[in-house]
């Protein structure tokens, strides 16, 4: 049964982001209605009340966003960590320093749900590796703008 958290990031969720190994589930909805969601890799927390990631400006979820603004993202990993985020999206760079095809997104947490259950528990989330080098060399490099940006935004 899903629980009202609060609009801090819990600790357990700021680390598990911070891990850099997790995915976050970004929910959309398009101007007709339609629900949209996209797989994140390269996200970092702002603080406890922000989340910062980077995505293709031409992708389908980040024009739904730039549209709609409001947003949830869903985090399931290991620790039995599961949380769902609503959030209000802003555009904090376009394009990305890194990449003249990605851009910078912040969202600002309006509310947090744990996704615990009772029942059963997250023993872990979605594990991935890089499909080459030069993919690895774009993903370090576009966190490491994020972590930056955590720092100075």
């Amino acid at each position: 049964m899903a629980k009202h958290v609060g609009v801090k990031l819990p600790n357990d969720l700021i680390n598990i982001i911070k891990s850099e190994k997790t995915v976050g589930v970004l929910a959309t909805f398009s101007e007709k209605g339609l629900p949209h969601t996209t797989p994140i890799q390269t996200i970092y927390p702002k603080g406890a009340e922000s989340i910062l990631l980077s995505i293709h400006k031409d992708h389908t979820g980040y024009h739904n966003m730039v549209w709609q603004k409001k947003v949830m993202i869903c985090f399931m990993d290991e620790g039995n960590v599961a949380y769902s985020i609503l959030g209000r999206a802003g555009v904090v760079r376009a394009p990305s320093s890194v990449h003249p095809l990605m851009n910078v997104v912040r969202i600002d947490i309006i509310d947090i749900k744990s996704d615990r259950s009772v029942l059963t528990k997250i023993d872990s989330g979605v594990r991935w590796s890089y499909t080459s080098w030069e993919a690895e060399e774009l993903s370090v490099a576009l966190l490491n703008e994020l972590k930056e940006l955590s720092e100075t935004l």
